[in-house]
């Protein structure tokens, strides 16, 4: 298990996207031109606080901008999205695979803490999806209140006891506003987007699917109880909500191109 781990992580961390040369240039002239000198201290002066306060900094920029020029160069030659930095979206199951290997109140509280921002992600992409794409402001403005109320979550479960009710009951809400948001947003766009309906699936699966973590009975062969059967029955989900975002985001590129940062 240890070692399937450490092979996936190995490939995630060395996706398409990061060993395209095009990318890989455009990085290194990019932190050449932009992370030295004075205009290092402009991006730096420039900087929003919020970006600061997470770490975000000029080479990390320079990734982003070039991932995005990348992107427009693949779908403008009609080649297939890479995938970029994909150890990213294995960090939740990763200090699942962890904590479940070894309970220990650290890995316990990080299986939990990751398990909440996977959610808190989630919403920040609705939103941005939703309302951000037309109105940069709100954009701007929900990043650093999810950090705030993630940041308060956690505070708030490291200081003394764990309050396990709390965490079930605000990772409940946490899901019940990612699931009418996205689902609100599906059935006003069902009608002229036919792949919304990935999205639809997902949001209502992984509702359905949470019930496996209210029940209780023996595990199966003694080894697969309901909240492994639970893990187990995400993994499709995911693969069917990334196949959703590929879809989504090729609309949008072909819509609003003017929109990509390639610059």
């Amino acid at each position: 298990m240890v070692l399937l781990l450490l092979l996936l992580v190995g490939e995630a961390a060395a996706s398409q996207g990061d060993r395209e040369p095009v990318y890989r240039d455009c990085r290194t002239r990019c932190e050449q031109y932009n992370c030295t000198g004075a205009r290092l201290w402009t991006f730096r002066a420039l900087q929003p606080a919020y970006m600061r306060l997470t770490g975000w900094t000029c080479k990390d920029d320079c990734s982003y901008e070039c991932m995005w020029y990348t992107v427009a160069l693949y779908v403008k030659e009609g080649h297939k999205v890479p995938q970029f930095h994909g150890k990213v979206s294995l960090n939740a199951w990763i200090w699942s695979t962890v904590f479940h290997t070894r309970d220990t109140d650290i890995t316990e509280k990080l299986d939990y803490f990751c398990a909440s921002a996977v959610i808190l992600h989630s919403i920040y992409l609705c939103g941005v999806r939703t309302l951000g794409l037309k109105r940069p402001a709100f954009a701007q403005f929900f990043a650093p209140f999810l950090i705030l109320l993630f940041a308060c979550h956690v505070s708030y479960l490291s200081l003394g006891r764990f309050d396990y009710g709390y965490n079930m009951a605000a990772n409940v809400a946490f899901g019940l506003v990612n699931l009418l948001w996205w689902l609100g947003w599906c059935l006003r766009n069902q009608a002229y987007l036919p792949y919304v309906w990935k999205c639809e699936v997902v949001v209502l699966l992984l509702q359905a699917l949470a019930l496996l973590e209210l029940l209780d009975f023996p595990p199966l062969l003694w080894v697969f109880d309901a909240h492994a059967l639970w893990h187990l029955s995400t993994v499709p989900v995911h693969i069917l909500f990334y196949s959703f975002l590929v879809d989504d985001s090729h609309h949008l590129l072909k819509e609003n191109p003017s929109d990509v940062k390639i610059d």
